[in-house]
């Protein structure tokens, strides 16, 4: 078998077509407008994956959102902030033991941030350290000075649960996880 020379306008209509993919993409037009069109970043700037970890939690994609709080720890280091999200992540997949751990650990670096110990108490509740989960969530709601109606409805649930316990009764596990901010996440048990 012999081989076949390419001629050149082949050649040529092969490298023409070749060329777009060989293009400088910083020169392509960006997307300006539409759904995919990027909000609140400069180019050559990226987004605080904080922010995107509170984002993604909002769209209930708590996995990603645990990665993206991750991403946030060498720009933010371990602090507060970074460690509650990452235990109220665990707390929304399901992770009570983990989450403890990182709302714990929150504490350590700032024992006034609310959002940890209100997550630290929904954490202890789906462990069944309920006396620990009321004094949590007691914590909670003296710190932020019974300013959060969720936390409130979380004591309450809480004081309801020992005194169900008292009673051999069924105990409730809707509670509502909070975070800095505006947000806030229902945690609802699994059962239902």
């Amino acid at each position: 078998m012999t081989a076949r020379r390419i001629g050149p306008p082949l050649l040529l209509t092969a490298c023409l077509l070749a060329l777009p993919a060989c293009e400088d993409t910083n020169r392509l037009s960006p997307i300006t407008s539409g759904p995919n069109a990027p909000t609140g970043v400069a180019r050559g700037q990226s987004v605080d994956p904080l922010i995107v970890g509170h984002r993604l939690m909002e769209a209930q994609e708590y996995e990603l959102a645990l990665q993206a709080y991750t991403r946030a720890i060498p720009e933010h280091g371990l602090n507060s902030e970074v460690l509650s999200s990452i235990g109220t992540a665990n707390l929304k997949l399901g992770r009570a033991s983990q989450a403890s751990h990182y709302l714990r650990k929150a504490l350590d670096q700032d024992d006034t941030f609310v959002p940890a110990w209100n997550n630290l108490g929904i954490a202890l509740s789906a462990l069944g350290e309920y006396y620990e989960a009321r004094e949590a969530f007691r914590v909670a709601f003296a710190l932020d000075n019974g300013a959060t109606e969720d936390i409130r409805q979380n004591l309450i649930r809480a004081e309801d649960n020992i005194a169900a316990l008292s009673r051999d009764e069924e105990i409730d596990s809707d509670f509502m996880l909070v975070r800095q901010g505006n947000g806030r996440y229902l945690l609802v048990s699994a059962d239902e």
